[in-house]
């Protein structure tokens, strides 16, 4: 898939995405009624409609490409994604931020090849905040006004100073797993945040770790990781390997995984 192919997508998906963002916030506005999914983790009518704009936009724009979506695989539906390359799209990721009226929410479609990321976009539309990546080509974030793109620059990984460190960590999930990590780092900066707005805070240059030590689905961390990328930065599993995607077709589940901002910068494995 050559970076000029990648290049011409960029239009398209930032419409796409700027219009699932105009839905959710939308519902988020109203007084909108929390559902539970099969696995109990709620779900909201945000969830749904954006995961049909965007579904219905990506068929017109990639035909050949399939997509995963987290809702219609919450319902049992997943395409076959044997050819290796394929969507993996959270419409809403952080809906427990977004249930309980706050920020950190996010709009997520990513491209997948061969287990890896190669494109990602993420949209932030409670800021306005639009980030994408393109690996090895680039990454960059820009503001949304009126709905229109502009202010549009590019970010990539900070050099990680041990002295002055900034590490990143869930909202919503603080295990004693993750206290055991961060002892480590106790004269570091801790920030918690949610959704998959953790991995863009390296992107663009302002956190150096995130240790990522709970459940985490593929959707979750598809977009931002590709972005995180394409600014330089790598996330790995237990025992160093690249965190990788279609691993369990059934789950989609992840395993814990470390973020960095700085490749070189010797971080304590997992």
């Amino acid at each position: 898939m050559s970076p000029e192919y990648l290049k011409s997508l960029v239009s398209p998906l930032t419409e796409t995405i700027l219009e699932a963002g105009e839905t959710v916030m939308d519902v988020f506005h109203s007084d909108f009624s929390v559902y539970d999914k099969n696995d109990e983790s709620p779900v909201t009518e945000a969830d749904r409609r954006g995961e049909i704009i965007i579904e219905k936009a990506l068929s017109a724009i990639a035909p050949s490409i399939p997509m995963v979506g987290e809702e219609a695989k919450s319902e049992g539906k997943c395409p076959d994604i044997s050819g290796g390359t394929f969507w993996l799209v959270d419409p809403l990721d952080g809906t427990k931020e977004f249930i309980k009226k706050g920020n950190d929410f996010t709009v997520n479609i990513g491209l997948i090849k061969d287990g890896t990321p190669i494109m990602g976009f993420v949209l932030v539309p409670a800021s306005n905040e639009l980030f994408w990546g393109i690996v090895n080509e680039g990454a960059w974030k820009a503001d949304i006004v009126g709905g229109k793109v502009t202010n549009t620059r590019a970010i990539k990984c900070r050099k990680t100073n041990p002295d002055a460190m900034t590490i990143v960590a869930s909202k919503s999930h603080r295990s004693t797993e993750l206290e055991d990590y961060l002892a480590d780092y106790q004269g570091a900066e801790n920030v918690s945040i949610g959704s998959s707005l953790k991995l863009l805070l390296l992107a663009e240059g302002k956190a150096d770790l995130y240790p990522r030590l709970g459940p985490t689905c593929e959707w979750d961390t598809a977009a931002a990781h590709a972005v995180l990328l394409a600014a330089g930065g790598r996330v790995t599993v237990p025992g160093g390997e690249d965190l990788t995607y279609a691993k369990d077709l059934k789950t989609f589940l992840n395993p814990w995984f470390l973020c960095v901002a700085d490749q070189s910068f010797d971080a304590k494995p997992l």
